[in-house]
């Protein structure tokens, strides 16, 4: 398959199950809460390293939040109930409650419900008001601001990490140019999130290593440098590769978020440097759900 002189390789993404829950943070405008979501969102790349994965699913308009402020969408994603909880409420109570005019909110109505700020309370030390409005239970939390209002649980539901893609171009700035159109593109699709730095990984990992600590390696059939000295995967004219990874609720919502990817990279094109699209998998023992290029983009 060739797409604006693009090939797509007949290859697919491998992806696991994992847990997810949503988060609305409100505040007295945009700029802070985008603070607060930022806070609440880093470090927090990989389960490999970092517990769980998290990013930005959207800006909200204050006409789309329970307190009727300004708004920010943000999603985590981990291996287990106990790890996403435990991150849920570690990143909230650090980086919500400490956040200048935050408020905090659930995110996901039905699925399983975990702790948002139900423990959160505790540091009214006994000065804390719960209030229950429409079926729903929220606290009020003293604070040197004013107070945080907070729901006490939001939604956990079964969800999908690791869809994926690779961008090969012809130059560093090349690749990372088609990989910011891709994206800005991505992130108009709800439900997903691609929780490395800017959307993007330089660094894409194999299973395993020669060392026997790692888990995990540089992809060093990708690694252009390596060309010479590897079982590589590169045709001579490839100097940089870069990969989108995603998370998503739902296999549908991951397929969406790379088609869009995909077409944005593609509109580029080969006469933008850009030769081929690729995607990380291993043989299909990783996780059960594939993600075939050729399939999403026919």
């Amino acid at each position: 398959m060739i797409i604006n002189g693009v090939t797509i390789d007949k290859t697919f993404a491998e992806a696991f199950p994992m847990k997810a829950t949503r988060a609305i943070i409100t505040a007295q405008n945009e700029k802070w809460a985008m603070i607060s979501a930022q806070a609440m969102t880093g470090f927090a790349t990989s389960v490999i390293a970092c517990g769980c994965e998290a990013g930005i699913e959207r800006v909200l308009s204050p006409d789309e939040t329970p307190d009727g402020r300004p708004g920010v969408a943000i999603m985590i994603y981990a291996m287990g109930a106990k790890g996403l909880a435990k991150q849920l409420e570690t990143r909230a109570g650090q980086c919500v409650l400490t956040s200048p005019t935050s408020a905090l909110f659930a995110g996901i109505e039905g699925g399983k419900p975990i702790p948002l700020g139900k423990n959160l309370r505790y540091f009214g030390d006994g000065f804390q008001i719960a209030k229950k409005i429409g079926g729903k239970r929220y606290w009020r939390v003293p604070v040197m601001d004013g107070e945080f209002l907070t729901e006490a649980t939001t939604g956990m539901v079964e969800a999908v990490g690791g869809g994926n893609f690779l961008v090969l171009a012809e130059s560093q700035p090349q690749a990372l140019a088609a990989c910011e159109a891709a994206i800005e593109e991505m992130r108009k699709i709800p439900n997903v999130i691609m929780p490395f730095p800017g959307g993007v990984v330089r660094s894409g990992s194999k299973v395993g290593s020669k060392y026997a600590s790692l888990g995990a390696s540089t992809n060093d059939a990708f690694c252009p440098t390596l060309k010479g000295m590897t079982k590589t995967d590169l045709s001579p004219e490839i100097e940089s590769v870069m990969e989108i990874v995603i998370d998503g609720l739902t296999k549908e919502d991951i397929d969406k978020a790379m088609r869009v990817g995909i077409q944005a990279v593609c509109d580029l094109g080969a006469a933008n440097g850009i030769k081929r699209i690729s995607a990380g998998n291993y043989g299909g023992k990783l996780g059960p759900f594939h993600f075939h290029l050729q399939e999403i983009m026919a």
